[in-house]
């Protein structure tokens, strides 16, 4: 890889780590053009794809938005919990229920490739405000 693109993919993970929640490549795209004032789309999405396959950043199929890994652990697929009100995206691990998951999808002959888990809802801030109001 070149000098370039590893500085390009460590500024987008900047970026997305500076955020702290979901971003669209084009929300990247936009914050790199002040260091990066010629770059195009399709640098931004092979950063993307090159930080993903590598566990750092996870994309929120969902949102059709990226963020930043938040936990130091790759060996298993994340869960991802999206709160539906304030936009917070919080990642978790749980080894025993992505193997269980994939344990039900043999049976019936099917290899899972890549597990995406997200689950939409309310956030415990968000759900503490619902319970005040």
């Amino acid at each position: 890889m070149s000098k370039r693109g590893e500085q390009i993919q460590a500024d987008v993970l900047a970026v997305l780590r500076r955020h702290g929640g979901p971003l669209s490549a084009y929300d990247v795209l936009r914050e790199l053009h002040a260091a990066h004032p010629r770059i195009a789309p399709p640098t931004v999405y092979n950063a993307l794809a090159a930080l993903t396959e590598r566990g750092r950043v996870h994309r929120v199929e969902s949102l059709k938005a990226y963020i930043a890994c938040q936990c130091g652990s790759h060996q298993h697929a994340s869960i991802l919990s999206i709160c539906d009100d304030c936009g917070t995206v919080a990642e978790r691990v749980a080894p025993d229920l992505l193997e269980s998951i994939s344990g039900v999808l043999a049976e019936t002959g099917f290899a899972p490739l890549r597990h995406v888990i997200e689950v939409h809802g309310v956030c415990a801030a968000c759900g503490t405000g619902q319970a005040l109001s």
